[in-house]
């Protein structure tokens, strides 16, 4: 039987939910929720499944060492008689990155060079050899995480953050990051319901992430690289089972995805990252101008997108905002409407009211998550109980 670990998973604010959620589906044990984490216990297999299918984690750390300092001594001392040689070799390579709040450490590059230093000089004093610091593609990231009196250090087993999952290698202006497009499709209850259109698709990502939901493929599949792979205990067969238990649940949606822009450089980089992630035969896109459009679907339609905010908009932002609101009252009806937006002046010339507001963060912009129930034989918006 194979050991539990102490495991922990980051996130976006406000999505902590939906990761203790995800956890619970794939089998972890103990979820808790903190501020933009989610802890939870698994075995080494459990750790790379988390890694492989959680679409709303950014990493999965496992704290290997929890301690109290007061000073830079205790902190140099406490990393110093730890067991680093259990999870690495002289002749391998390490880098560390530090978290730091509280009165008594205020710099997070001073407190990752102390670390290193303990590190350097334990493995130096035992052997005579010592591992390399290596910021690209390190044997080991270790994460310091330090508030006031209490750190943690913790291994990285995820490497780049899971929001780079593969398959965006064409961009456009202001892409929106992978595990926030997943986050706000849950949120909006996508599950692959009923046919999905985003009619400013940008770059494609809503319509890619609906898509992996709807056919249940895990978010991660396409990634080149986790850095457990580079672990000590690294068992390749394990993430091979793993990974094929992960690929029988994937289902060929009996539903239609499909997007639109106006940008003929935006259908062009959708198309393209559709064909990266291997969804051509599950998404569509198209040029057109969604205030030109009519619905296409004769049944319930969920519509997800993200409209220009104005920060790099040439023209009204109020104008583009009141059209989006006319096209949904007058040609999408029996429609589930979610967009997201930082505008929040802007948001009030849709003329509808939204049924129910969820502030995120768009990167560092404070945002809303916006849900306008358009109701088939009617053009007007129906108001529904929700906690706003």
């Amino acid at each position: 039987m194979r050991k539990n670990l102490n495991l922990l998973a980051k996130t976006l604010y406000g999505f902590e939910p939906l990761l203790a959620k995800e956890l619970q589906h794939l089998g972890a044990q103990e979820i808790k929720t903190g501020n933009r984490l989610v802890s939870f216990k698994g075995d080494l297999g459990f750790l790379y499944k988390a890694n492989l299918a959680l679409r709303t984690a950014l990493k999965i750390l496992m704290p290997i060492h929890r301690f109290t300092i007061a000073n830079n001594s205790m902190l140099y001392q406490a990393i110093y008689r730890f067991p680093w040689e259990d999870y690495l070799d002289a002749g391998q390579t390490f880098v560390i990155d530090s978290v730091v709040t509280g009165p008594f450490f205020t710099h997070s590059l001073y407190a990752s060079q102390k670390a290193k230093d303990a590190i350097v000089d334990r493995f130096r004093k035992q052997n005579g050899m010592r591992p390399s610091v290596d910021t690209h593609r390190p044997d080991l990231r270790i994460h310091l995480h330090i508030q006031d009196r209490q750190a943690t250090l913790s291994l990285d087993s995820s490497g780049a953050s899971l929001h780079k999952r593969g398959y965006r290698n064409a961009t456009n202006i202001a892409p929106i990051n992978e595990v926030l497009a997943a986050g706000l499709l849950l949120h909006s209850g996508w599950a692959g319901q009923s046919d999905f259109y985003d009619p400013m698709c940008g770059s494609g990502t809503f319509l890619i992430e609906a898509a992996m939901i709807a056919a249940q493929i895990p978010a991660n599949i396409n990634r080149e690289e986790f850095a457990f792979e580079r672990w000590k205990n690294w068992d390749p067969d394990l993430f091979e089972t793993i990974h094929k238990g992960l690929l029988k649940r994937v289902i060929a949606p009996k539903i239609k995805i499909y997007g639109s822009d106006k940008a003929p450089s935006a259908v062009r980089k959708t198309q393209e990252n559709i064909q990266q992630a291997n969804l051509e035969d599950f998404v569509t896109v198209t040029r057109f101008d969604f205030f030109k459009t009519q619905k296409q679907s004769q049944g319930p339609l969920h519509l997800v997108t993200n409209p220009p905010y104005g920060e790099r908009l040439t023209g009204d932002i109020t104008e583009l905002y009141q059209k989006i609101g006319d096209t949904l009252k007058k040609e999408y009806p029996d429609t589930a409407a979610w967009m997201i937006t930082s505008n929040l002046d802007a948001m009030k010339a849709i003329g509808l009211r939204p049924s129910r507001k969820i502030k995120v963060f768009n990167g560092k912009l404070e945002s809303r998550l916006l849900y306008f129930p358009m109701y088939a034989g009617t053009k007007k918006i129906h108001k529904l109980k929700h906690n706003e």
